[in-house]
């Protein structure tokens, strides 16, 4: 996997059409709901191919191998899903966020 820092929406969709344009499935993970001190904000998004490169981050780097895990299995069925990352929830030990804070990631395939 592969991912590189700060993008904005508008590279994540290009990065997504090329992607696309090349025969890969990609999925689009988006930042939908925040509580406390997420990392980043409702609306950060970050997008997967199908050979789990990625680019863009949901987390800050916290939880971003999780959702790419997730949106694997989202382009495999075709099916969304939303996930919930916090320091409450049983993944905490796993997988969780170190500012302390929950976000809330919709994961979708991009057709």
């Amino acid at each position: 996997m592969r991912s590189t820092a700060r993008h904005t929406p508008t590279d994540i969709l290009k990065t997504a059409e090329v992607w696309l344009k090349a025969g890969k499935s990609v999925a689009l993970a988006t930042v939908i709901e925040t509580w406390g001190s997420a990392p980043r904000p409702a609306g950060s998004h970050l997008v997967i191919d199908s050979d789990g490169n990625f680019e863009g981050s949901v987390s800050g780097g916290c939880v971003e191998g999780a959702v790419v895990t997730e949106a694997l299995e989202v382009i495999e069925t075709q099916k969304a899903t939303t996930l919930e990352f916090g320091v409450a929830d049983e993944t905490a030990w796993q997988v969780g966020l170190s500012c302390g804070g929950r976000i809330k990631v919709y994961v979708e395939p991009v057709v």
